[in-house]
């Protein structure tokens, strides 16, 4: 049977955004090893491997390719999948893949992040000489240096340089014939999609000033420089790229306080605020940057339904301080007096006639101020 697609890892919700993350030359996709699965909590996150690399085909590249062709098998593995339209990022020639999709294929991306990569790599002649020795020799001289060209001093990911060391010597030499054709400096000012640039401060291979060059003629582009790392920053520094990525494609966190104040009331915030004390305050910060920061800020269930899963909580504890100023927050959620009475109602059934007796009372007093207000 011939295989037609790129070997690939999918994880996530299969009903989530998809995001793409495609490797550098000489890795796999376990070079996402230490971001994918976080990033797979909110993505259906699908992670590719190169032709002749880990478990892709090296047949479905050959000498002369280019990054052209390579983003092709990109999109037949994104049409294979059912992803019309995704986000991506890539690395080193994962990320070139990216660019050209931003460029010839707009309407495919979401948003793209390239880290580690370059608009160029440093003109034909070296990569032409490469692939020519990789050709003649196979890979393992150059796998020998592979920790010095992808990593700072004294750290290393054996998998990784594994990896390099068995990629198929031919469809390896092809990514290097791609490379050497690849420059796409004149073309970055159409790229119109959210781009973000990350660079490692000690990479020698795409230096930080690559990564500016992009950012300078992308509109709007932005550009992180993560220290301590060299050219597989997801490897090395995977917290860093983690933050990066997920800033990128899910914006910035929610404010808990914010929200706190949202659902809550500022008058109820404000009371807590005031009553806090240097013993309550690290409590108050878990509070807005959990509970409020993390949990109701999640879009999963709405604010309404987690009016009516708190509700349902307070009343099975027997909470009903708390139960109080949650009634308030469900009207501000949108709840109506008689869904709460709903609510609580079905919470007889389940957690006891005279714990729902008390609930009827708390929330008819509230109830009841909120008419005289």
């Amino acid at each position: 049977m011939t295989v037609t697609l790129l070997n690939h890892l999918a994880e996530g919700p299969a009903s989530a955004p998809p995001l793409l993350l495609g490797p550098s030359l000489g890795t796999s996709l376990a070079l996402w090893d230490g971001v994918a699965p976080e990033l797979s909590a909110g993505h259906r996150v699908i992670r590719w491997d190169l032709p002749g690399h880990g478990g892709s085909a090296a047949d479905l590249i050959a000498a002369g390719a280019t990054v052209g062709d390579l983003a092709g098998l990109v999109l037949a593995l994104a049409d294979a999948l059912g992803a019309d339209r995704f986000a991506y990022a890539g690395v080193s020639l994962g990320g070139a893949v990216g660019l050209h999709l931003a460029v010839h294929h707009p309407e495919r991306l979401s948003s793209l992040a390239v880290l580690c990569s370059s608009a160029h790599f440093g003109g034909a002649a070296p990569w032409r000489e490469r692939a020519e020795r990789v050709r003649r020799e196979g890979l393992g001289w150059l796998a020998e240096t592979a920790d010095a060209r992808w990593f700072t001093p004294g750290f290393s990911v054996p998998e990784l340089v594994r990896d390099h060391r068995t990629a198929d010597p031919e469809a390896y030499a092809a990514c290097c014939d791609a490379l050497a054709a690849f420059d796409l400096r004149d073309r970055l000012a159409e790229i119109t999609v959210p781009t973000l640039l990350v660079a490692g401060r000690e990479d020698p291979a795409t230096p930080p000033a690559h990564l500016r060059e992009i950012a300078d003629a992308v509109p709007g582009a932005t550009l992180a420089e993560l220290p301590g790392a060299s050219h597989l920053a997801p490897a090395q520094v995977p917290r860093a790229v983690l933050g990066a990525l997920a800033a990128h494609f899910d914006g910035p966190p929610a404010s808990g306080l914010a929200v706190r104040r949202e659902v809550l009331g500022d008058a109820h915030v404000d009371r807590a605020q005031a009553r806090q004390t240097p013993f309550t305050a690290r409590f108050q910060d878990f509070i807005s940057r959990y509970a409020w920061g993390e949990i109701w800020t999640d879009p999963t269930l709405s604010r309404r339904e987690r009016s009516m899963i708190t509700l349902t909580a307070l009343v099975a504890h027997g909470h009903y301080d708390e139960l109080a100023m949650h009634v308030r927050a469900a009207r501000r959620n949108g709840l109506t007096p008689e869904e709460i009475g709903a609510v609580l109602l079905q919470t007889a059934v389940y957690c006891g006639v005279p714990a729902a007796n008390s609930a009827f009372a708390t929330a008819q007093r509230v109830l009841a101020e909120e008419e005289t207000d």
